[in-house]
């Protein structure tokens, strides 16, 4: 695997005006063989459209952190955007907070919620609750935020709803850092954990114990509910700032997705985000039909496929995949100098988790040298002109097929 991360400084020096890129990550895409015949819920799905791309234009496998690394959605996101995710860490509950349009400031702590269920033991039994209803969530974070408010003398909690099982937790206050960890075992079974600092500070000590007394009190308040009784934190972090992405490859960029957590890592990187009615991918490129001419470059995220590959749902996850096939002729109709077509990670139904596997990419321009390969899949992509490339490469390659890089040196 080639692993040249992108150079920000040399992207600064080399951009310039050239065709618009469109982004499309289809989350958790990569699978695994769940039919009889061996294939994946890509291989097995109808998709004449990417098939042409395929045909047309060049395919490989990413990285989106290091070979045989299990990655996260957050710094997945993050190496496509160019970010070397191992040199610009994130949390996650930064990129939450920001997608719901939260105003983080300097020093805030922030978290992702996930409403949980317990048994009588204390033991894990759903960790995202039978996934509530986002009405369920919006009346427990209400409840939390009354049993927060006069908690802390010197610190201020900010409980607000995302969606479904999914919550924003912020702590505000002096001397807060660290390096934090989850309460998350990321299993049924168990315990929730404590949350330890990992960086050995004062700062860190001090919050980790903070937050360790809300958790408490907040699970003392949803001790009596009858599913989501709990809850579990995940990703305490605080704002990394970034460069911006608009300052590196000179693009104005717009973001387009449902979940708030990609909102917000699109805000973070400077991303304009763009408002839409509706949740299908239908819907998404109908945001981007309509936006076509105020951004240069266009992130659109597609979340389903992820969360039927948590579920292991293959033959779900096949149908979304399609449902993002349909519409590919919309996309081309509109010319962009360059697509791009990939996961953030793998999602296989057989596992029911992200997994390390190198996700299928697919890169197409009027200006692509076509590859062997006739078909958008796992295995097809093995065999075409990128090869098992490092995500951070995609966006210097599409700005170089949509003409936006000039030459280097004489």
């Amino acid at each position: 695997m080639s692993t040249p991360f992108t150079e920000f400084e040399l992207m600064r020096d080399l951009r310039q005006d050239g065709g618009k890129i469109v982004l499309v990550v289809i989350d958790g895409l990569g699978g695994l063989p769940g039919t009889p015949d061996g294939k994946t819920e890509l291989e097995t799905a109808h998709t004449p459209h990417l098939d042409r791309l395929a045909a047309e234009g060049s395919l490989g496998l990413s990285i989106p952190i290091r070979p045989g690394i299990e990655p996260g959605s957050g710094p997945a996101h993050l190496s496509l955007f160019g970010y070397d995710p191992v040199r610009y860490p994130i949390g996650r509950g930064v990129l939450e907070a920001l997608g719901i349009g939260f105003p983080l400031q300097t020093n805030d702590l922030a978290a992702r919620g996930n409403f949980a269920t317990v048994d009588a033991d204390g033991l894990i039994t759903d960790r995202r609750a039978g996934r509530i209803s986002t009405e369920e969530c919006i009346r427990l974070t209400a409840q939390l935020q009354k049993a927060s408010d006069e908690l802390f003398d010197d610190c201020e909690v900010f409980i607000e709803p995302v969606q479904e099982h999914r919550f924003v937790f912020v702590l505000r206050g002096a001397g807060l850092g660290g390096t934090l960890t989850d309460t998350d075992p990321l299993t049924v079974g168990k315990k929730p954990l404590p949350v330890r600092d990992e960086s050995g500070s004062d700062a860190g000590a001090r919050a980790a114990e903070l937050v360790n007394r809300w958790v408490e009190r907040a699970r003392q308040a949803l001790a009596d509910e009858p599913q989501a009784n709990s809850l579990n934190l995940r990703g305490l972090a605080q704002d990394p700032n970034l460069p911006l992405f608009p300052e590196i490859y000179g693009m104005r960029a717009g973001a387009i997705a449902v979940y708030p957590m990609y909102r917000g890592v699109a805000s973070l990187v400077g991303m304009e985000v763009i408002e839409f009615a509706g949740d299908r991918p239908r819907h998404e490129i109908s945001a981007l039909v309509q936006a076509w001419d105020d951004f240069d470059f266009f992130f659109i995220h597609i979340k389903k496929t992820d969360s039927y590959g948590e579920d292991g749902d293959f033959d779900a996850k096949i149908h979304e995949i399609e449902a993002v096939d349909a519409e590919i002729p919309r996309i081309l109709e509109l010319g962009a100098g360059a697509l791009i077509i990939t996961g953030d990670h793998s999602t296989p139904a057989a596992l029911g988790s992200h997994s390390w596997h190198p996700v299928p990419t697919l890169l197409w321009s009027p200006q692509a040298m076509p590859d062997a390969v006739q078909s958008f899949g796992e295995r097809a992509c093995a065999a075409g002109h990128l090869g098992i490339c490092h995500a951070t490469t995609l966006i210097p390659q599409a700005m170089a097929h949509a003409g936006r890089l000039k030459r280097f040196g004489a």
